[in-house]
């Protein structure tokens, strides 16, 4: 069995899909990733952003990333199907350093009165 590792997917949808077609776009991509064994973690909408330049034709592109988790060879998978999705204009993935977990607040230091 692999072991899992983070991953961080940047893609960028087709800028002529509307809200709900981005929302139903987003839950078929999480879909698919379930059913691979990809845990998500996060998803971010950037929204639509302008390119420096055209891709595919178009002059912007929504932006979606999601953090997940899963072994290389479903990721491997994932990119394929990714390249096949038509909605999708591009996408990258990159392996993110584990995050380190959030420092604990100190604990609260008990006040003493000194007797007088």
């Amino acid at each position: 069995m692999d072991i899992l590792r983070s991953y961080e997917i940047l893609t960028i949808a087709d800028p002529r899909l509307s809200d709900e077609e981005i929302a139903q776009l987003i839950a078929r991509l999480q879909e698919g990733m379930a059913g691979l064994g990809i845990e998500v973690s996060r998803v971010d909408n950037w929204g639509k952003r302008r390119f420096t330049y055209p891709i595919a034709k178009q002059r912007e592109g929504t932006y979606v990333v999601f953090e997940v988790r899963g072994d290389p060879p479903a990721m491997k998978e994932l990119g394929r199907q990714l390249k096949l999705n038509e909605a999708i204009l591009r996408f990258a993935t990159t392996c993110a350093p584990p995050r380190k977990p959030a420092a604990s607040p100190s604990a609260p230091v008990a006040v003493t009165e000194e007797g007088h």
